[in-house]
């Protein structure tokens, strides 16, 4: 009898087991034949769409983005992308990207960025500035962070800028004295995450001292974290890889704890009347006050956003350092102009004013190109909720949207020879792209700390053409590594020397 119920019990899970599995299939096709009049790359597998490419790009070490941009070229400004049930639409045309870029109307994909609040399980962007979907959430803690990034308090941040800045060029005065070839990214990287600590949070760390240290390997794994969760869906299946996503996950941990401790000593230190650093979290910390924001929800998102100071303010801006210094010693005359615009404008002083940066157009042109060409955050999502007519193409509602500043940045139908470094494109008197450039996201949803960025990249690239000169050693690569952000895959290597 008992046989008899456990094979009647098997035998209705084994059919409604199979009669999820058909509906889902149907509901699959039923996708398929909604959005398949869009043009786009044959699909590997029924259920799993274009996943088995990503994930064959992703092992042989090639850049997705070359892969999205060989689609854009063979299948146009709007093609189609498949993975199990989802679809995402790829788009590069100027006034799709307008028009839904520009609208708060059009939130980010919550599908994706949902993704990115925890990593392999473990909390980590959560519902900060560049994770959170709904527009509410978002405009609430945008309306808490807007004071700590005003004109006025950029400003008074050039010290710090210079004083970190400094530091790197001590540093590069003892590397060219041993004669020994240094790692470019490496050393800007250091710079970038003392520059955050310091104005951020009224912490000095001094990374160019420390010969290990946790926190940058924390920040390292959690950007690889990062790809390997979002991209690939089978990685946590492997029992391979646990060990691999068990370091993944106190790395987030170590950088929210770390958070937590600055933070909660911040506000000890408020409460005790103590006299406190006018630094980004002390100006959060007030706005956050007034308006009442301080409930236990309240302080996780303070940490979420906590780790995206670190995960986007600081690796973006070391990457596009990073490649900016190899292309300006790839290319002598550029490196030449630059050089001698910095010489024009600063001579020999050592600290470099705000009104110095307005001064250095050229360079200002230089890392413009730069993110031109290596837009280290390369893309973002929409949610498409309505149907759309894009370039003549009804557009079905309910899918992602992806734009890729990588993808249109280097097209030849909106940037003349686009894989060659020309920071003349954006000469005051050049034709400005049509909102087919956008390093940092567009509209309301654009990088907040993007003018902070570049007043920092400015300050260090200026002082290292002040007073060093660089060569790239001979037979490194040329390539990009994706870990989440674009990165010099070779790291810059340089020698370098002091300038005659």
């Amino acid at each position: 009898m008992i046989f008899e119920w456990v094979s009647y019990i098997a035998f209705y899970l084994l059919v409604a087991v199979f009669g999820a599995f058909l509906a889902y299939c149907l509901y699959v096709h039923h996708v398929h034949q909604k959005y398949d009049h869009l043009p786009g790359p044959p699909r590997d597998n029924f259920l799993l769409g274009h996943a088995p490419t990503f994930a064959r790009t992703m092992k042989s070490d090639s850049l997705i983005h070359d892969l999205f941009l060989e689609w854009g070229e063979k299948y146009g400004p709007v093609y189609r992308l498949n993975t199990f049930h989802q679809v995402t639409i790829a788009v590069h045309c100027p006034e799709a990207t307008k028009t839904i870029m520009m609208s708060p109307k059009y939130i980010k994909d919550p599908t994706v960025y949902k993704r990115l609040y925890n990593l392999f399980g473990k909390r980590f962007l959560g519902n900060g500035l560049i994770t959170a979907a709904d527009h509410d959430i978002w405009y609430r803690q945008r309306r808490i962070m807007d004071p700590a990034f005003s004109s006025t308090y950029l400003r008074s941040l050039m010290g710090t800028f210079n004083d970190m800045s400094e530091r790197l060029m001590d540093h590069l005065e003892e590397i060219a004295d041993t004669k020994t070839p240094a790692i470019m990214h490496d050393l800007v990287n250091c710079v970038t995450l003392d520059v955050i600590c310091k104005v951020a949070f009224g912490v000095d760390l001094n990374f160019l001292k420390l010969t290990e240290s946790p926190f940058q390997d924390a920040v390292e794994l959690c950007l690889r974290g990062m790809v390997l969760d979002v991209r690939d869906p089978f990685f946590a299946l492997m029992p391979k890889n646990w060990k691999t996503i068990q370091k993944i996950k106190d790395a987030a941990e170590l950088l929210r704890k770390t958070g937590e401790k600055w933070i909660q000593e911040r506000k000890t230190a408020i409460e005790n009347g103590e006299d406190i650093p006018q630094d980004i979290l002390s100006h959060i910390l007030k706005t956050a006050e007034e308006e009442k924001v301080n409930s236990a929800k309240d302080h996780e998102q303070m940490l979420d956003n906590f780790v995206t100071f670190f995960i986007a303010g600081q690796e973006t801006t070391a990457n596009q350092l990073s490649f900016a210094i190899m292309e300006l010693a790839r290319y002598p005359e550029i490196y030449k102009r630059a050089k001698a615009e910095v010489d024009e404008v600063l001579g020999t002083k050592r600290d470099i004013s705000y009104e110095d940066l307005g001064k250095l157009t050229y360079l200002s042109q230089v890392l413009k190109e730069t993110l031109r060409l290596y837009p280290t955050a390369p893309g973002t999502n929409r949610w498409l909720h309505e149907d759309m007519v894009i370039n003549g193409m009804k557009i079905p509602g309910g899918c992602s949207v992806l734009f890729s500043s990588y993808v249109s940045q280097r097209m030849e139908q909106y940037f003349k020879d686009p894989l060659k470094f020309d920071p003349e494109r954006f000469d005051v008197n050049a034709p400005k792209p049509y909102y087919c450039y956008y390093p940092f996201a567009l509209g309301p949803r654009s990088c907040l700390g993007q003018v902070f960025s570049q007043m920092e990249a400015r300050v260090v690239l200026a002082k290292l053409l002040q007073r060093f000169e660089f060569n790239l050693v001979p037979g490194q690569s040329f390539d990009i590594k994706d870990s989440g952000t674009l990165r010099p895959k070779s790291g810059v290597i340089c020698y370098i020397k002091h300038c005659s």
